[in-house]
Order: C-alpha cells, then structure tokens, then sequence
C-alpha cells in the first residue's frame, strides 16, 4: 500500500493541465461576472506549473502563444525576455495575470489631467512572481519588465477580444498617448514576440 502522502506527489507528478477544463473554468467564472473568480481559476493553474508545461511545453524563446481566442476571452502564454521592458499601454478590458516561473514587474500608471509635460504619471506598481496572480481593471495603463536574465512566464487572460480591440500606448521619450502598434511595441524584439 503507497502511503498517502506518496500517493499525493505521484498524482501531483503525473497531473496534466487540461486546456480545456481551464477555459471552460475560466467561461464559468465569466459568467460569474467577477475578476476575483477568473483570478482563482488563473490561480490554480500556475499553482502547478510542472503540470502546466506539460501542456503547453517548456519556454526556449520570448512569445505570445493564444492559447485561446474569442469574443468574450482571450488567453495567451506570454514568455518575456531577459530585461525585456514594454511600452506603457491599455488594455481595454479587465485582465488576470498569473506567473507560472520566473518574474514580471508591473508599473502602473495614471493619466494627468490638463497635463503641462507628460499624459500619464507612475501610480505604483507590482512585482510578481512564480504562483502569483493579479487583477488588471479595464482603464488600467501599465509597462512590464522582467527584471532577470532569464525567460519568464505568465498566462493573461483578458475577458474580451484582446488581439483585436484597437489599444493605446505611451510613447516612451514623450509619454504621448499613440495607437497601439505591434511593430513598433516589438521593435527589436524577436520576431515571435506579438505584443
């Protein structure tokens, strides 16, 4: 007989993330209309990364993998590069991050009323790491860094058409509010990278 505590790690060890549980876990918590509960299911996701690997395969370069898309839900496997930083931006919708290894530091920023120099200003910020999560709200403008010298790796979830909702970003010497543009969000960047 394999005591319990075995027999826990064996399953643990053997466990593999079902896609298509988690969406449809993620399309419950969905019509909950609560972030919180698409939060808890990112969670639970990146609680396991073993088993979430498995799946969707180990990170070699920086990417975005959709690993689902739809009108009301977006999913995507974001792998950054080493001291990979982003251009502040918007989302437009309310998103869930969850890291499932390595580190992602978020900068938030807010808008200036009547502003003299720059449209928006740092507001605060979060550094995430391996099993955490956190809620974007839909008005959100935030930059991201991975501060290491190694990929890391986080699963978005956006509730709503992310890769085809017209977004803004920040210029990085101005701060000047511009349409978003993959190419020029990517510049430099591996050509897997897609914003």
């Amino acid at each position: 007989m394999i005591p319990a505590t075995l027999e826990r790690v064996i399953e643990r060890e053997n466990a593999m993330f079902d896609l298509d549980q988690f969406i449809g876990d993620l399309r419950r918590a969905l019509g909950e209309r609560s972030r919180q509960a698409l939060r808890e299911v990112v969670a639970r996701a990146v609680a396991e990364p073993a088993a979430l690997l498995k799946r969707i395969g180990i990170p070699e370069k920086p990417a975005v993998q959709v690993l689902h898309q739809g009108p009301d839900l977006t999913v995507l496997n974001v792998i950054w590069a080493p001291k990979q930083v982003t251009f502040p931006h918007d989302h437009r919708m309310g998103a869930v991050i969850g890291m499932y290894g390595g580190r992602e530091d978020n900068v938030y920023w807010r808008r200036v009323p009547n502003a003299a120099k720059f449209q928006i200003a740092p507001a605060g910020g979060e550094a995430l790491g391996g099993g955490d999560t956190a809620i974007l709200g839909p008005d959100i403008i935030h930059s991201v860094l991975n501060p290491l010298e190694k990929l890391s790796g986080a699963i978005h979830v956006y509730d709503g058409p992310f890769l085809t909702t017209a977004r803004s970003m920040w210029n990085c010497e101005t701060l000047t509010e511009e349409p978003y543009d993959v190419s020029v969000a990517v510049k430099g960047m591996p050509n897997e990278v897609a914003g």
